[in-house]
C-alpha cells in the first residue's frame, strides 16, 4: 500500500470544485464555437439553396409569362385578340386571388413567439428555483 508523500497533497474540495467550474467553463465555450461553425457552414448551404430556388422562381415565372403569351395568341385565332387578353387576364387574377387567400389564411396562423421555447425556459427557471430551495 502506498501512502501519498508529504510533498504531494490532495487537492481541496474547493480546487476540485473550481476546476470542474473552468472545465464546464472551457467546454461551454467549445460547444458554442463548435455551433458558431456549424451554423456558419450550415447558412452557407442555405444561401446557396436560396439562390436555387430564386433561380427557379425566375424560370417558373418565365414559363408562365410565355405560357400566357401562347394561350392569348391562339385565342386570338378564334377571336379579337384584346378580348383574348382580357380572358387570360382574368383566369390570372383568379389565380391570384386564390393565392392571395390561402395565403393570409397561413399567416393569420403564425405565431412570432417561439411559444415551444418560452415554455422550455420557464420549466428551466422552476427547476432551478427548485433545487436552491
Amino acid at each position: 500500500m502506498s501512502y501519498p508523500s508529504a510533498d504531494h497533497q490532495e487537492p481541496s474540495l474547493g480546487q476540485l470544485v473550481g476546476e470542474i467550474g473552468e472545465d464546464l467553463s472551457r467546454l461551454m465555450r467549445q460547444e458554442l464555437e463548435l455551433a458558431k461553425a456549424e451554423m456558419r457552414e450550415e447558412a452557407g448551404k442555405a444561401g446557396k439553396a436560396a439562390g436555387l430556388f430564386g433561380g427557379a422562381g425566375f424560370a417558373g415565372y418565365m414559363v408562365a409569362l410565355l405560357v400566357t403569351l401562347a394561350v392569348m395568341f391562339g385565342l386570338g385565332n378564334v377571336m379579337d385578340l384584346a378580348w383574348a387578353a382580357l380572358i387570360v387576364a382574368a383566369v390570372w387574377a383568379v389565380v391570384g386571388a386564390v393565392l392571395y387567400s390561402s395565403g393570409r389564411a397561413k399567416w393569420r396562423e403564425v405565431t412570432p413567439k417561439p411559444e415551444r421555447t418560452v415554455e422550455t425556459l420557464k420549466e428551466d427557471a422552476r427547476w432551478a428555483r427548485d433545487l436552491t430551495k
